[in-house]
């Protein structure tokens, strides 16, 4: 008989596929630099096609053309995206002025993409290219090293161009956090940088994401309030900025968000996360730890529907995951201090900092830069970085901060603005507050449209607004193609999820806080199906709600969704 002990806490069966692969990989080396002298396939092959997004990229075609190559008897034209590591989304104009000269020459479709991560893509980048692209990177300090795959991805922080004080300590930390959490092995170096091979035979070479690395891909936020631009419940872990009101003092530590679902299985399920207490600011590190190691030795290594962090609560318990991170720190949570969201968009325009510097944020639809009949915009950026002498942040909600602006400087940088395209007065606040996912052409796993869906149908939803009366009001409007949660549909107060061509889950119920995950209203309807119903909607909306009500308070109040309370119990009810 074993003597061996078994951990309650720990998933008991046949570990996932994904299991193996890490394990085999030798440390996420596997066999890339074999792959990419293969000249055979534009793609990778076997365990690679997973491994390399630990190195921040995945693979992916022109899903556009896959048909009629398949009928020319031509493999898929395999491309990666990549997606950078840049903690709090800040980016020098050198640093700009160098990935727009990439994304010209080396990419497919010659633009550069904001994402909902606080970070850009590259997509459309062919096997030849690839080992450039991460050499041209790492010439100008930037990486993407673990930016996907089961590991801690690049860490968002709030923009927060006005308070600059208080933003430089809460960017610090968002840095080091990333920087903490970050896997040991020299892999990256080695297959993308030409580094010495090093034999990595002590173990353990990773202390803290272990050698089989996480369960399940991690999230993590640093925000500062009453801002929630980044959606601290998409995060596996955030920590909130508590200030005296001059200096950061610690953090409020809140585990256990996430958005991604999977459809017909109710054991998944889009979650909000828990508030554990408060942590000094000294101790930040060591309880960023604990939470990923808990969710390293907890997690569900055999279902990976299963494996995320706010799985593992649900499962063993808040309090059980809470005691554990406090034994592993040896630090007892202090009780929460007080803090309030009230609002989470990006303030689009130009604001004047504490330091009297001026700051422009620019709506970026979708977060495409790119030159087309409707704007110069890649021309714009790059013209600004030219001259600019401040840096540049990118937003979680896909939008671009020309931030720290002299007051001598501003009226050049708004000419160069205006004269692209990238200041548009006629922008509503509908279309500023709508986000979509990337989904079709690229993105492997879409169902349904979501990047090229969202400009004309917020057009439509603009005239609905227009109908009723309310031009000037807006209704937090999201896209995703399928239901992974890139495009953070479920936060919003309409929620699209696509479930075919021209099909989607109609979600409604979420708030303009950010704190309130939405319920499914109607399922697998087409896109004219769900105008109606919005249209409906806001109707009686205008009609009957209470003073300053939002649409996601409204919907809930009436009865037209119930409200999600707790999400494993809710969700799916």
């Amino acid at each position: 008989m074993s003597n061996q002990v078994i951990d309650p806490n720990v998933v008991q069966g046949t570990l996932a596929v994904n299991e193996r692969i890490k394990g085999e990989s030798k440390n996420l080396r596997g066999t890339i630099t074999e792959d990419l002298s293969d000249e055979i396939t534009g793609g990778f092959t076997a365990d690679n096609f997973q491994l390399i997004r630990f190195h921040g990229m995945y693979q992916q075609d022109d899903r556009d053309i896959r048909a009629e190559r398949a009928k020319q008897k031509l493999e898929p034209l395999h491309n990666v995206m990549l997606r950078a590591r840049m903690p709090g989304g800040i980016i020098t104009p050198k640093q700009w002025l160098a990935i727009d000269e990439f994304a010209d020459t080396h990419t497919s479709y010659g633009s550069i993409r904001l994402t909902t991560r606080q970070t850009f893509q590259f997509h459309g980048v062919l096997k030849p290219n690839i080992k450039l692209m991460h050499q041209t990177l790492n010439s100008i300090g930037i990486d993407s090293i673990a930016t996907a795959g089961d590991v801690n991805r690049n860490v968002l922080c709030t923009s927060n161009p006005v308070e600059s004080a208080l933003h430089q300590q809460a960017y610090e930390w968002a840095t080091k956090i990333s920087e903490h959490l970050l896997p040991r092995t020299r892999a990256y170096a080695e297959v993308w940088l030409d580094g010495e091979k090093v034999e990595e035979t002590n173990s353990p070479v990773e202390p803290i994401l272990g050698d089989n690395y996480l369960p399940r891909k991690f999230k993590t936020t640093v925000v500062i309030p009453p801002s929630n631009d980044i959606d601290v419940h998409a995060n596996d872990l955030n920590f909130v900025a508590i200030s005296d009101g001059t200096d950061l003092i610690g953090f409020n530590v809140l585990v256990g968000g996430g958005l991604a679902m999977t459809f017909g299985d109710k054991s998944t399920y889009p979650r909000r996360a828990d508030d554990f207490g408060f942590i000094k600011l000294a101790d930040t590190l060591a309880f960023a730890e604990a939470v990923v190691t808990t969710q390293r030795d907890w997690g569900n290594r055999v279902n990976r529907k299963n494996a995320k962090t706010k799985y593992t609560l649900d499962r063993v318990g808040i309090d059980t995951f809470k005691s554990e991170v406090e034994k592993r720190t040896g630090i007892a949570f202090e009780a929460s201090k007080p803090y309030e969201f009230t609002s989470r968009g990006d303030r689009i325009g130009w604001v004047e900092g504490i330091d009297n510097k001026h700051h422009l944020t620019l709506f970026i639809e979708n977060g495409r830069i790119k030159d087309n009949d409707q704007g110069a915009l890649k021309t714009g950026v790059r013209k600004i970085a030219e001259i600019h002498k401040g840096d540049l942040r990118m937003t979680a909600n896909q939008n671009l901060i020309i931030a720290g602006v002299a007051k001598a400087d501003k009226a050049e940088i708004e000419r160069i603005a205006l004269e692209h395209g990238l200041i548009d007065s006629a922008q509503s606040n509908q279309r500023q507050n709508s986000m979509a996912c990337v989904a079709f052409p690229t993105c492997p796993l879409a169902m349904a449209e979501a990047e090229r869906f969202l400009p004309e149908y917020v057009t439509q939803i603009e005239g609905l607004l227009g109908k009723h009366g309310i031009s000037d009001e807006h209704i937090i409007f999201r896209v995703t193609g399928c239901p992974n949660g890139c495009g953070r549909a479920m936060l919003a107060e309409i929620g699209l999820v696509g479930r075919g061509p021209d099909k989607y889950n109609l979600y409604l119920g979420g708030n303009t806080q950010g704190t309130r995950v939405p319920k499914l209203h109607k399922e697998n309807i087409n896109s004219a199906e769900i105008l109606t119903i919005i249209d409906e909607l806001i109707g009686q909306w205008v009609a009957g709600r209470n003073e300053a009500e939002c649409f996601g308070d409204f919907v809930i109040r009436v009865g037209i969704v119930a409200e999600v309370k707790n999400s494993a119990r809710d969700f799916h009810d």
